[in-house]
């Protein structure tokens, strides 16, 4: 059996009001073009979650809700608190104990982009997989079916809304 693991950076959010707090502060325009233009490339990839890990910050639930409708079917959605701007170690830690075969989480810069290198076996031969745009999803798959016993797996997918 295997586990899929798919990391998504929250797309641009608007940076238009300077008294708005950090979390909640909205998708940009293009946030609001990328993300669905990215839940569509997960759709044709065959890579959709059966479960959704999503911070619960106001940019995370958008992307997800603009990612969502590009997807064959609707899955389980669970918001934390805990992985708004989460490092690798805990955003890691949210997937113990899951059942799901298939998990997306959603989430922010520094921690998804470093998770997503942590995790990769091989990093992708992409410029933009270091730095971790917003919107960028990578899919890792892992040889095994126990999520607390995911190591370094194959990135089966890696793309940002510029490659689209």
């Amino acid at each position: 059996m295997s586990l899929t693991l798919i990391l998504i950076r929250h797309a641009k959010s608007d940076w238009a009001d300077p008294g708005q707090p950090d979390h909640e502060r909205p998708l940009a325009p293009r946030g609001r073009r990328d993300a669905p233009r990215m839940g569509a490339w997960l759709a044709r990839g065959g890579h959709t979650p059966e479960l959704v890990l999503c911070s619960d910050a106001a940019r995370t639930r958008e992307t997800l809700d603009l990612m969502r409708p590009e997807w064959p079917a609707a899955p389980e959605i669970r918001h934390a608190p805990a992985l708004y701007a989460a490092p690798p170690r805990k955003l890691r830690s949210a997937l113990e104990g899951m059942s799901a075969r298939s998990i997306a989480i959603v989430a922010h810069n520094p921690g998804i982009g470093q998770l997503a290198a942590d995790l990769a076996a091989e990093a992708p031969a992409h410029p933009r997989f270091a730095d971790y745009p917003t919107c960028a999803v990578t899919v890792l798959e892992f040889d095994t079916d126990d999520w607390s016993a995911i190591a370094r797996g194959r990135v089966a997918g890696f793309a940002i809304p510029a490659d689209l």
